[in-house]
């Protein structure tokens, strides 16, 4: 077979091939809506009635949304089918934000175990939430409950020493200069072993309630 021969084959086949049409990126863009109106993911159940574990596979693509679950989205976010079956905006991959906070100048949140001092705070939508905090608690019988948030935290002890406790794991001793980087949707709290109050610093990523 000469070589136009086989150009002649290729052409026909591609002529009869169906137009390539790029699949509906419907999580994408149910994301994107959810965002865009600062909904967490518990939000976004309680407005529809689906269950957040499935709002989640929706969004990351690993179940189909039925009809019904369509239905459901479109009444219970106020939106059109259109908007729900529009492609997601193509972000720019640089945006050009920046947020300085200066030495002292975070947003204060004290509770009763931890003093935060949340970072970068005039940032809307940022994907992750930075923040120090002072250790207060000196044992892990403080904490009424565990600690937990959707989402992952990168934590690093800035100054003293603190013990890491984790719903899964055994306590764990950290130094000034250590970091772990964990689930923080798993149970987890701070405990200062050190004779002062210890100082962290933790950048959590936006998961789908507040941190």
């Amino acid at each position: 077979m000469t070589a136009t021969t086989d150009q002649d084959a290729a052409l026909r086949i591609a002529a009869g091939r169906k137009p390539f049409v790029e699949p509906l990126r419907l999580g994408e863009r149910l994301k994107e809506i959810r965002l865009a109106h600062q909904w967490t993911l518990e939000d976004v159940s309680q407005r529809t009635g689906l269950a957040r574990s499935t709002l989640s596979k929706i969004e990351n693509s690993q179940i189909s949304p039925t009809f019904t679950a369509v239905q459901k989205l479109i009444n219970g976010l106020g939106i059109d089918l259109p908007q729900l079956l529009s492609p997601p905006r193509v972000q720019p991959h640089t945006m050009g934000r920046r947020d300085l906070t200066r030495r002292g100048e975070g947003q204060r949140h004290p509770t009763p175990t931890y003093e935060h001092e949340l970072l970068s705070c005039e940032l809307a939508q940022k994907r992750m939430i930075p923040f120090k905090t002072i250790v207060r608690a000196r044992a892990f019988e403080e904490f009424s409950e565990w600690v937990r948030h959707d989402g992952e935290e990168f934590l690093m002890v800035l100054d003293g020493e603190i013990r890491l406790y984790t719903q899964y794991y055994e306590p764990l001793a950290l130094a000034s200069g250590d970091s772990i980087y964990f689930d923080s949707a798993m149970g987890h709290a701070l405990v200062s072993v050190s004779e002062a109050d210890a100082m962290v610093l933790s950048v959590c990523t936006r998961g789908d309630s507040s941190a």
